[in-house]
Formats: C-alpha cells, structure tokens, sequence
C-alpha cells in the first residue's frame, strides 16, 4: 500500500511540475509562435558558386524597377506598421543600416557612404502645426509646432531600384545573374514622383536579408527570407536600363507604351541569348 502510495505520490508530483514548466507566468511570452523558433534567425546566406574571369564569355548590365504596389510584389510592401515578427523589405534595410549592419550609399557605384544620422532622419517625416501663445503683454504669438509620425515613410515607399550583372559561364554553359545593388525609392504625393533615397550593396546585406522572414499566406510555420526570395527571383519588375554607350535610361529615348515595348524587348534579347545556345 505504502509503495503504491509512493508512486502515485511521485507521478503527481512530476506532471506537477511540468505544468509549471510550461505554464509559468514568469517566462516571457513569444508574440510570434507557440514554440520558440531558432532556425529563421540562424539562417545564412546561400553562397555564390565561384566565378572566374576567364570562364565569363558574355555580359550584360541590367537596372530594373520593383513596384510594390503590385500584387506579385507586396510581401516586401507589407506590413506598413511596425512588426515585431514579420518586417517590410524597406523596414529590414533601414534596421540594419541603423544598427550598423548595413552602409548606405548617395550613389549607385558606391561611392559616398551616407552616416545614419542622415537615414535616421529619413525615417522621420515631420508636419507642422500653427499654435497661437499669449505673452504677458497680452499680445498673440504665432509659433510652429512640429508633429512626427515616424511611421507613415513605410507606406510611401512603393519602389526598389535592382542594379544587375547578367553573364554567361562557359564554364557551368549557363546564364547567371548577380544582384550587385538596391536602391529605395519613396512616393511624394505633392510632385507625383518618386523620390531616390539610398543605395545599398545587395552582398553585404544578404545575411541580414538571410535572417529576416517575409510572410506566407499559405503556411504561418513555412517562412521564407528575402534572401531566398531575391535568389528565386520572386518578384515582378520592369526593366529600365541596359548597359549602353550613351548610359541613357529607357525612358530618355522612349516614352510611353515604346518605352515598355523597349524593355520587353530587352527582356526577350536575354532570354534568347541563352536560348539560342543549344540545339533542340
């Protein structure tokens, strides 16, 4: 009887504790999951396979447009509001420039770093505001007030410029392409126009992408990170520019409906180059 007692005793005091294990209030709650994820945060970059000089046979520079205002492409638009599980294409850049992770660039050869003092006051879009104060003479002073919201540049950012090297590897007898860099670039509603504002080297941010997770719609557990997005070419995009003589974009020699005939055409050009390598 004792030792039926004992384990009886023993078994209770075990599920005991493992209830308080688990639900212990003094362990701080995950707002992302249930379980304590570690993969996503320790993920790398895949590698580059090496590329020598001699095995380049042919390239081609290429700037394209990323709209994310369209469907394709609004998993780097959202979320607009700070998140602390999931992040924006333009909320992950401006972390990791501000954590020092990141440089940004004034041009695209990268050639003039910008300080995050300069980011850090990018990220803040300021409105002002008349207040009208009473001095002691009675007499009615105007004086501007300035109101932040910190949050409402997420939103207007609705483009990423791609700068990238296309070639052929005769070594592998395939067409590769390299991100070399990404611009931002922010709606201004006032002028109608779109804004540049930094430009990062695409190598140097792939760990910080790598670790940084974009939303699925299919599975809340199956995340992906905009590293592995940007490697499946997992988005839409206009072509803008090709490396040219004259260094001219496409719209300073077409306009209009030429101007997208142009860049489908130099999309075409790219895919027939490789296609036509081979016998079928």
């Amino acid at each position: 009887m004792r030792i039926t007692f004992l384990i009886y005793f023993m078994s209770f005091s075990l599920i005991n504790s493992k209830a308080q294990s688990i639900y212990d209030p003094a362990i701080a709650p995950d707002p992302c999951s249930s379980f304590s994820k570690f993969h996503t945060a320790q993920k790398r970059p895949i590698a580059y396979t090496y590329v020598r000089e001699s095995d380049v046979a042919w390239e081609k520079r290429i700037w394209r447009d990323i709209d994310l205002t369209e469907k394709q492409n609004l998993k780097y638009y959202y979320p607009i509001e700070v998140n602390q599980c999931v992040h924006s294409l333009f909320q992950t850049l401006s972390t990791g420039i501000l954590r020092g992770e990141i440089v940004a660039f004034k041009d695209e050869e990268f050639m003039v770093p910008m300080e995050r003092s300069e980011v850090r006051k990018m990220l803040v879009i300021g409105d002002s505001i008349t207040r009208i104060e009473i001095t002691e003479e009675g007499e009615e002073v105007p004086i501007k007030v300035w109101v932040v919201d910190s949050t409402s540049i997420y939103k207007s950012i609705q483009r990423f410029r791609l700068k990238e090297d296309w070639f052929f590897n005769k070594q592998t007898s395939t067409v590769e392409v390299r991100i070399i860099g990404i611009a931002a670039y922010q709606y201004v509603e006032d002028k109608e126009a779109y804004k540049e504002l930094f430009w990062v080297y695409f190598p140097s941010c792939r760990n910080t992408f790598a670790s940084n997770v974009v939303f699925n719609t299919r599975n809340d557990n199956e995340y992906r990170s905009f590293d592995e997005l940007f490697w499946k070419r997992d988005f839409s995009s206009v072509i803008v520019k090709e490396s040219n003589a004259y260094d001219r974009y496409i719209i300073q020699y077409e306009k209009g409906i030429d101007a997208l005939l142009e860049a489908d055409n130099i999309k075409t050009d790219l895919f027939n180059w490789e296609h036509d390598l081979w016998n079928y």
